[in-house]
């Protein structure tokens, strides 16, 4: 089994790039994108189970795990821009084709970077990232509440999902083996959202994550147009995306495959190795590999 290789200062536009990469680069390539308040880290235990038939890239996003952290009035903090910085890292990797995996904020990262390039897009895998509001669960009435009057009560009630308790629910809330959840995923999460500064990144994202909303039927769109294979590895009982959200892929593409699977937000904690299998199993199916 492939160890990942950990690369710490690549620089992309300017700012400092994490990624975590394991298999050979020749392999077909799949790349994680992580959620909120995720990074990379989330990916630890699957990233060897996918190397020895895939070229793996991890990264971190701006502001989140190892990758830098500028001071939210000097950087751009949007969806598109964090998608643009994939897309050059990705570049930079000369990674042409890929899946992607797309968790929560990944979603909207990787439709960016589908609906830009839809020529290098082999397919998707999707965990609990959603591409309709009916897939927008009750954590996000906090959200709809900033966009409409941004003033300093739908602030601090934005800023109250970056509090711990909000960040360990979401890792055990709906979880069927919670004897399986390490505590290192959200204790380290949260070691990130407390840094001086990022409660300014998070809030701009929550801010700006209206406009995914408002491309929910341009993605819809590319997936009608393009067809990609679409696996989805689905928590079942997810608190911030709903089932609506699960199924609504079928609604789009052919070749779209759903797996309700036992737990939570964060089903990858406690379903590493069903997921691999899950992939490998699907795309092997769809291309021989």
């Amino acid at each position: 089994m492939s160890i990942p290789k950990y690369v710490k200062s690549i620089d992309v536009r300017g700012v400092n790039i994490f990624f975590r990469e394991a298999g050979n680069p020749m392999n077909p390539a799949i790349i994680l994108l992580h959620g909120f308040p995720s990074s990379s880290h989330m990916f630890r235990n699957l990233i060897p189970l996918l190397a020895d038939r895939y070229y793996v890239i991890a990264p971190d996003y701006p502001g989140f795990g190892n990758s830098s952290m500028p001071k939210a009035d000097s950087f751009s903090y949007t969806f598109e821009n964090l998608s643009l910085i994939i897309e050059e890292l990705l570049h930079q990797l000369c990674i042409s084709k890929y899946i992607l995996y797309c968790h929560d904020y990944g979603g909207p990262v990787g439709f960016r970077l589908a609906v830009r390039q839809p020529q290098r897009i082999l397919g998707f895998v999707i965990q609990n990232a959603v591409i309709t509001e009916e897939g927008l669960g009750q954590p996000f009435d906090v959200f709809k509440a900033l966009w409409s009057d941004p003033n300093p009560q739908t602030k601090a009630d934005f800023a109250a999902l970056g509090d711990y308790e909000f960040t360990k629910k979401q890792y055990l809330y709906g979880a069927c083996h919670p004897f399986l959840i390490s505590p290192d995923g959200y204790n380290m999460d949260q070691f990130f959202l407390d840094r001086p500064g990022n409660a300014d990144i998070q809030l701009a994202l929550g801010y700006d994550y209206q406009t995914n909303v408002e491309q929910y039927p341009i993605w819809q769109h590319y997936l009608q147009m393009y067809q990609p294979p679409i696996l989805v590895t689905w928590g079942k009982n997810d608190f911030i995306f709903t089932l609506q959200g699960a199924y609504a892929f079928q609604s789009y593409v052919t070749y779209a495959e759903t797996h309700l699977l036992c737990g939570g937000h964060f089903v990858l904690e406690e379903a590493n190795y069903a997921i691999a299998n899950l992939i490998k199993s699907f795309f092997c199916r769809m291309y021989g590999f």
